[in-house]
């Protein structure tokens, strides 16, 4: 267990993450981190964008249904 605490950075609220926690995340200074909410109450953080597999799925379906002759055609 890592404990954290929470400090005054301006007029907002952050932490400061240790370095087996940034290096286990694969993050460094200026990255993005998400800050999930899990069903059973816990938050969770993590580097990867959690709606990228909803964005890939839309991606899925335009490259597979819609324009499945398209690059076919392409293919050859």
């Amino acid at each position: 267990m890592i404990e954290l605490k929470v400090r005054k950075f301006g007029n907002s609220l952050g932490i400061v993450l240790p370095k087996e926690v940034v290096n286990h995340l694969r993050t460094g200074d200026g990255q993005r981190l998400f800050l999930t909410e899990a069903s059973d109450g816990r938050y969770l953080i993590t580097p990867y964008d959690p709606s990228f597999s909803e964005k890939m799925a839309k991606v899925e379906d335009i490259i597979c249904n819609r324009y499945r002759n398209t690059l076919h055609v392409l293919a050859k």
